[in-house]
């Protein structure tokens, strides 16, 4: 049986390393003032920050779901994902376009975020990043399924919006939700309640 007692971290670290690694905190604190198109249930305006946090908590609700998935991995992912938006802030999705250079420029901004940051923790950050944006790994790919769930699901708790904008949440994401069983199957309850709302709008 081990003895957690005798568990404990490294007492000191270097301060240069732990330097950096406050100073990173207190610049992606912007995150909490990046704001996105959505908004809370009371009709405030959602922070990127906000959006991370509850895409987490998803990810943990499911862990049972994910066997043979590294639940480690993919926390990891939801929590940096946006992290370069803390900078440039957000696109909303139907703003997005082809040749925009928005993924260059938030790995650029995120390089910019970890820049203070020792070299191993800004590289660990940053393979995150790139794992994320290239969609490389199983876990990747989740991570980008739950994040359209999740920006869905908070339209859906927003005061009332128009049948456009319910139009559009029937086809955002498609390609991310569908590529795993249980993202679809999360999906096709989702869209029902987006049909719902769309019905209302439309009367």
């Amino acid at each position: 049986m081990t003895d957690d007692a005798s568990k404990h971290p490294a007492d000191t670290m270097e301060p240069q390393r732990l330097a950096g690694i406050l100073t990173f905190l207190q610049e992606a604190e912007r995150l909490k003032d990046t704001i996105r198109s959505g908004s809370t249930r009371k009709g405030r305006p959602e922070s990127t920050a906000e959006h991370s946090w509850r895409l987490t908590l998803m990810v943990l609700l499911f862990q049972k779901e994910l066997e043979g998935i590294d639940l480690l991995k993919l926390v990891k992912l939801c929590v940096v994902h946006d992290l370069g938006e803390a900078i440039s802030g957000d696109i909303p999705a139907p703003l997005q376009q082809d040749g925009d250079d928005r993924e260059t420029r938030e790995r650029q901004d995120f390089q910019t975020l970890c820049a203070g940051l020792a070299e191993d923790i800004a590289k660990d950050l940053l393979s995150l990043w790139d794992e994320y944006a290239g969609a490389s790994t199983a876990e990747a790919r989740l991570a980008k399924a739950f994040d359209k769930l999740e920006t869905i699901l908070q339209h859906h708790l927003m005061p009332p919006q128009s049948a456009e904008f319910h139009g559009f949440n029937l086809t955002y994401g498609t390609s991310r939700t569908d590529q795993f069983p249980l993202t679809r199957q999360i999906r096709e309850v989702v869209d029902n309640q987006t049909r719902v709302l769309l019905s209302e709008a439309q009367d």
